[in-house]
């Protein structure tokens, strides 16, 4: 775990550790650029210059970049550590980045993906982090994609995150990744219930999870029912998202899930892939400049000045929002 103020023999130690696939390399650059504190964030900005540098680098293949979603109990683990396991037997490395809740008194990671993926976290040639989702989208923005590109450097070819359940937070990661998988189960009345529009609109590939014994006959007919409303959401497009059943528990339908994540990426194409990375790495430059004035706004000095006193006049009802808002950052705008 990083510590102090990291020095440029540490970065660069680290970044040997990692192009090293140095498991605790791996960790400790992932612990760097989840940090907030700003010698950090500097240090972490070297770190994945140098570990993007591409005369390093070279020519590598694009890693497969998955997003894994699905509502409450559907079985996102269980999903994962069955295509995990999969992927390693077949010669891939695979990286897991499970975002999570974080833990309102110290901001850290609180589901424990190691101990629900017991079996993929210890194998040699997968990784998983459960991740702090940080409290803000900012913050999910900046550490999940800079914890993508350490695992990259470190060799990871397949990389899976794993979101915190069906919100907004999901369409975060939807634009970072180059294929977003739903996974839904089958309910007994309203198939669609607690299933956003959004969603639908943003899945490439959707599964019926559970579908084994009593259950198979209700998966396949929900799946029939969300194929007919994503025809209603999504009308005549290029991609037509398949709507498959599996089994994570027992295996069944996970290879052809698999497959038809690869057919999306087919379908994007060498260039579709570029272009949409090309996109998402725009959004998340603009990302980074809202999360830096952020804490640009929460250190400065003459917002400090004043904090109380505006909060206090906005709570008596003495200020409008609007007014206060002016405040704080003409306060903002006023330092030397």
């Amino acid at each position: 775990m990083v510590s102090t103020g990291p020095t440029e023999a540490r970065v660069s130690e680290l970044v040997e550790g990692v192009r090293g696939q140095q498991r605790a390399a791996v960790s400790r650059a992932i612990t760097l650029v989840e940090s907030s504190k700003p010698a950090h964030r500097a240090a972490a900005r070297e770190l994945l210059a140098e570990l993007s540098d591409p005369e390093v680098t070279g020519a590598r293949a694009p890693v497969v970049r998955v997003g894994i979603s699905g509502v409450p109990g559907v079985g996102k683990s269980t999903f994962i550590e069955a295509l995990g396991t999969r992927l390693t037997a077949e010669g891939h490395r695979v990286g897991v980045l499970a975002v999570d809740p974080s833990s309102v008194r110290t901001g850290g990671s609180v589901l424990g993906d190691k101990t629900r993926m017991a079996r993929l976290a210890h194998d040699p040639h997968a990784y998983i982090r459960p991740s702090p989702s940080a409290g803000t989208l900012g913050g999910v923005a900046r550490a999940t994609v800079q914890a993508m590109a350490v695992l990259e450097a470190a060799s990871y070819d397949v990389v899976l995150v794993e979101t915190v359940g069906v919100g907004q937070s999901e369409v975060t990661v939807a634009g970072m990744v180059d294929t977003f998988l739903f996974l839904t189960l089958a309910r007994t009345g309203d198939q669609l219930q607690g299933i956003k529009k959004g969603i639908l609109e943003i899945a490439d590939v959707i599964a019926v999870n559970k579908a084994d014994g009593d259950r198979e006959q209700e998966a396949r007919s929900a799946a029939r029912e969300l194929a007919g409303a994503l025809r209603m959401v999504r009308g005549k497009k290029e991609w037509a998202p398949p709507v498959v059943t599996c089994s994570a528990l027992e295996g069944i339908g996970v290879d052809d899930l698999w497959e038809r994540v690869l057919a999306h990426r087919e379908h994007l194409g060498e260039q579709g892939l570029a272009d949409k990375r090309a996109g998402q790495q725009l959004d998340f430059m603009w990302a980074l400049v809202r999360d830096e004035l952020a804490e640009r706004l929460r250190h400065s000095a003459g917002v400090a000045a004043i904090r109380d006193q505006v909060r206090d006049a906005v709570l008596a009802g003495e200020l409008p929002a609007t007014t206060a808002a002016d405040r704080i950052l003409a306060a903002y705008d006023a330092r030397e």
